[in-house]
């Protein structure tokens, strides 16, 4: 796999974050808009950052309403 920009290994904990805030805030125009290497490399790139956070949080906090049962008491 090649990786788009800085290795995210290499990014610290804020610039993962922040990375991946602005990814997921563009990824709709991304989606609707852009051409086909554009929603390819965005993707891509967002899978990588996607891949390093959870490596990095494996234990990361779960919003009980995002739960099925959470979703059921609402």
């Amino acid at each position: 796999m090649t990786t788009m920009g800085i290795d995210p290994a290499q990014l610290s904990d804020e610039d993962v974050i922040r990375e991946l805030r602005h990814l997921h805030a563009t990824r709709s125009d991304t989606f609707f808009h852009g051409s086909d290497d554009a929603l390819a490399t965005h993707t891509q790139r967002t899978n990588e950052l996607e891949a390093e956070y959870l490596r990095r949080y494996p234990a990361r906090e779960v919003d009980p309403g995002r739960l099925r049962e959470g979703a059921r008491q609402r």
